[in-house]
């Protein structure tokens, strides 16, 4: 089923997947993109500046993708804001297009947890292969592909199986968190019930979850745009642009979302994405 959607805002397909906060992203030779959250899958690709065309029923763009693409919160307006802080606003015209997508929280903590000290094409191929081997196969129209595993299918792996798909020193880390939640010691859903304080707390119990990783995971997974995660490159921009001072709490709610234009700025300028 294909159907035309209207987007407005700010939208761009190549920036959200070069931002670092999605790994299974995939751009076909037609520009038509693919995304995936837990079991759903999502074929867009743009028709002209402001219409889509989208793989899904209009019910499950409502459901599902649009708030996936957090399209309830205006960007073109959060980057109009009277900024006093010439280095944010140079960051959040390089990156218009940029939204904070609103991902499977399992994935993400997963994820965030291989993501330490990897480049992104390393995470990228460390969570398909993770996906190729325990996680579900399915067809479409454009590919064979694999959802990423659930709790349950990567309980089944042994340590040896984790750490063949790259994992290296994070395995035992990986198996912390998959024991910790089909336990139910941690329940994904439950926790995020819980205010921005108690969630972040609650992700640090798991073994080799640090501040970063568990603010990524509050950010990209929960929606917690309060949260500005703080990696090597947000750190070289606050020790360079801003003397050495965290700049994201006066951002309050946007925190993370401008953070998230900085982090894209700061990789585009520095490597050229």
């Amino acid at each position: 089923m294909k159907t035309t959607i209207n987007i407005e805002d700010d939208f761009d397909l190549d920036k959200i997947m070069n931002s670092g906060q999605c790994f299974r992203v995939r751009k076909f030779d037609d520009n038509m993109f693919r995304f995936m959250t837990g079991d759903k899958i999502l074929y867009i690709k743009r028709e002209n500046d402001t219409e889509f065309l989208v793989s899904c029923d209009i019910d499950t763009w409502k459901n599902i993708w649009y708030p996936y693409f957090d399209l309830s919160r205006n960007y073109n307006q959060l980057r109009g804001k009277t900024c006093n802080n010439d280095f944010v606003m140079k960051a959040m015209d390089c990156g218009s297009g940029l939204r904070v997508l609103h991902q499977d929280t399992w994935e993400m903590l997963i994820t965030f947890i291989i993501s330490q000290r990897k480049s992104i094409p390393a995470i990228s191929r460390a969570v398909e292969e993770l996906a190729h081997r325990f996680g579900k196969r399915m067809t479409t129209d454009y590919e064979t592909l694999y959802l990423f595993p659930t709790p349950d299918e990567l309980f089944a792996a042994s340590e040896e199986e984790l750490s063949a798909c790259g994992l290296g020193y994070r395995t035992p880390y990986v198996k912390d968190a998959v024991s910790k939640v089909v336990s139910g010691e941690i329940n994904m859903n439950a926790i995020g019930e819980y205010g921005d304080e108690e969630l972040f707390d609650t992700l640090l119990t798991i073994h080799g979850v640090g501040k970063k990783v568990a603010n990524c995971v509050c950010l990209f997974g929960y929606g917690r745009t309060s949260r500005a995660p703080v990696d090597v490159w947000i750190a070289r921009a606050i020790e360079t642009e801003f003397q050495g001072t965290d700049p994201f709490p006066q951002y309050g709610k946007d925190a993370g979302i401008i953070q998230q234009y900085i982090f894209y700025y700061q990789k585009t300028v520095d490597k050229g994405i």
